[in-house]
């Protein structure tokens, strides 16, 4: 018998799966053709490797570096888990990550998935056995970098305010010129249309729809909703008047705006630049306002609005808010109240319902503000009743709420309404019968 020794096929290496990570802080054009720069940079680079397979490159636009909400990166975090990703590339660690915290997280999280990521400036490679400690060194030059930034930016804008002048973009209807707001005639025009319909009794909801079909387009050409005109109802800056430091920023890692109320000074400027509505018609439209609000919001108490801010919807992201149904409250969602089904094809949630489920996740009998603040993150509001519970200590839940039968949902007055029915139909159906 005749043996043929044939030698082994030699095995293929497996390319190396490689992706790059890009952001820039701020969405000005300037900043933007930067993006697009670095964008073409990284494809270019790593298609050109051999060795390398390209995958993406995932970006951020106008999103601080100190900031963990960032979309293009969290989807990053996510690839890398599912094994899509071997190698990241980044351009430096302030471009990856300012915070010192969500640095370390983000590449040790990556470590245990077996992800590298190389820091270009730096010449770092987290996987490496020194990698974590000069990270660990680098990064905080990184954060005291934006803390040194956040400050001087702070100074900027209190000098601003001290002279009257404005900071950040204008709003609809002006522009800013020489730090003065100056009257742009078109979106004038569409302001002061906004508040004469809403002076004629025509309510937020059907405005959007009628400016949806005049000539006024939004600023970036999308479609007028309900938010948008709410807060443009709402604007001071309109009367020519302005406050400025309304709302302040806490702490410069999360970049969270707060509600001023007293924390800082605040600086109200009278006649600082033309007006497009007068104090008057002002002044009548919030008292409109506040009387639509006290009809709706009549009989919600902070125990029934629990939950604010916490519902997302699955469909479009947006935060579902409390209204009164049928002498009812139910969650729905921002963009349904605003656009309906043709905007977000999302469904309502009756509280008492998300009331009952929540305490069955979280083992409670009672609910306060406190235990849901302490405890939820978010619930993410998806189809066939499914609410998704993301806790605080990390774990995620899904539940399906249950409706209540019809009898279950009746109050003592809907019963009595119903029976005080029952007698008079009986009551008319006897006299029938006795006149034939």
């Amino acid at each position: 018998m005749q043996i043929t020794k044939i030698s082994a096929t030699k095995k293929l290496e497996k390319k190396k799966l490689v992706c790059a990570y890009a952001r820039v802080s701020s969405d000005k054009d300037a900043m933007l053709h930067s993006l697009s720069t670095q964008v073409q940079y990284y494809k270019d680079y790593i298609t050109s490797n051999n060795d390398w397979l390209f995958v993406k490159v995932y970006y951020d636009e106008g999103i601080s570096g100190t900031k963990q909400d960032r979309p293009a990166f969290q989807q990053m975090l996510q690839d890398a888990k599912d094994g899509k990703i071997d190698l990241i590339i980044t351009k430096s660690i302030s471009r990856f990550a300012r915070n010192t915290v969500t640095l370390l997280e983000a590449v040790r999280k990556l470590k245990s998935y077996n992800v590298d990521v190389y820091f270009e400036e730096q010449r770092i490679h987290s996987i490496s056995s020194d990698g974590e400690l000069m990270l660990t060194i680098l990064a905080s030059y990184a954060q005291e970098e934006a803390r040194s930034v956040s400050e001087n930016m702070k100074w900027r804008v209190k000098r601003n305010f001290e002279e009257g002048k404005p900071w950040g973009r204008a709003p609809y209807g002006y522009t800013i010129e020489n730090g003065k707001f100056v009257i742009v005639p078109k979106e004038a025009e569409a302001v002061k249309l906004i508040f004469k319909l809403y002076l004629d009794g025509i309510g937020s909801y059907r405005i959007k729809d009628i400016m949806n079909k005049s000539e006024y387009p939004t600023r970036n050409n999308c479609l007028w909703t309900e938010t948008t005109i709410r807060g443009m109802l709402k604007n001071y800056i309109y009367t020519g008047n302005a406050v400025f430091q309304t709302t302040y920023v806490k702490n410069y890692i999360t970049k969270k705006k707060a509600k001023n109320n007293g924390e800082k000074p605040m600086y109200h400027v009278e006649e600082c630049h033309d007006a497009i509505i007068s104090i008057e018609d002002y002044n009548k439209v919030q008292k409109i306002i506040k009387e639509r609000n006290e009809k709706i919001n009549k009989g919600i108490t902070p125990k029934d609005n629990l939950f604010k801010g916490k519902l997302k919807c699955a469909h479009c992201g947006c935060t579902f808010r409390m209204k009164k149904n049928y002498k009812k409250f139910v969650w729905r969602c921002g963009t349904y109240i605003s656009l309906g089904s043709k905007g977000c094809l999302s469904k309502q949630i009756p509280n008492d319902a998300l009331q009952i489920l929540t305490k069955e996740i979280l083992g409670v009998d009672e609910l306060t503000s406190e235990i849901i603040d302490g405890r939820i993150e978010k619930i993410i509001v998806g189809d066939d009743r499914l609410l998704t519970f993301y806790l605080k200590d990390g774990s995620q839940i899904d539940a399906h709420w249950m409706q209540k039968s019809r009898s279950e949902s009746w109050t003592e007055e809907m019963k009595e309404n119903a029976r005080r029915k029952a007698v008079e139909r009986n009551g008319k159906s006897n006299g029938d019968s006795i006149n034939n």
